[in-house]
């Protein structure tokens, strides 16, 4: 009988690794190890690190998604409401992690631009990805009149992604909550407003 493969136990155990100790911390060693692999293994599933990191950043990204349409979906909310309600479950997510892990993506956007530009190629797709999913859901927001439309829905898009990913790299040097909360605070209390600032608790 054919051995199984243990390609679905390296992705998996390289997650782990990865988000705790980085693309450039993760050695093949050490992946291999977490999973109860023999290091050869590496080599007969995947071409290099960088292969593997590509297809874990991927898999990464689907469970993303996957929270977006959760929350982003959800029609029984207003539009405006839906994007507080994807924070919201971030921020509990991250909670429940002790503040410790952030995003896999904002942590690799840090690392491996001077690396590969393979995943350069492939975080810069998918932070367009995520932007269009983001947008979609502002724009339906401008349109019911519950966000200002002073700009467009990809900029502010690009804003909340670009502003949340800091506010998650504070929260880990913090070990709290306090950064997401505040930006939540603010921002939907005026650039995700109506128009007329709000106050949120």
């Amino acid at each position: 009988m054919a051995k199984p493969s243990l390609r679905e136990p390296l992705l998996q155990a390289g997650l782990q690794v990865m988000f705790h100790d980085g693309y450039v911390g993760a050695s093949v060693r050490d992946i291999t190890v977490a999973a109860g692999a023999p290091l050869g293994s590496f080599t007969n599933h995947f071409s290099s690190k960088e292969a593997f990191a590509a297809e874990v950043l991927a898999r990464y990204f689907d469970y993303v998604k996957g929270l977006v349409r959760q929350a982003l979906d959800d029609a029984s909310l207003p539009p405006r409401d839906r994007l507080r309600r994807y924070l919201d479950l971030i921020t509990d997510k991250l909670a429940a992690d002790g503040c410790t892990r952030g995003c896999l993506i904002g942590d690799f956007s840090l690392e491996t631009p001077g690396h590969s530009a393979l995943l350069r190629e492939q975080l810069a797709g998918i932070f367009g990805e995520w932007r269009d999913l983001f947008a979609r859901c502002i724009a339906d927001a401008q349109a019911a009149g519950e966000i200002a439309t002073d700009f467009p829905p990809d900029e502010l898009a690009e804003f909340l992604l670009a502003s949340w990913q800091g506010a998650i790299l504070r929260m880990k040097v913090e070990r709290s909550t306090a950064a997401l909360e505040r930006f939540k605070r603010i921002a939907f209390a005026t650039v995700f407003s109506g128009g007329q600032h709000e106050r949120t608790a």
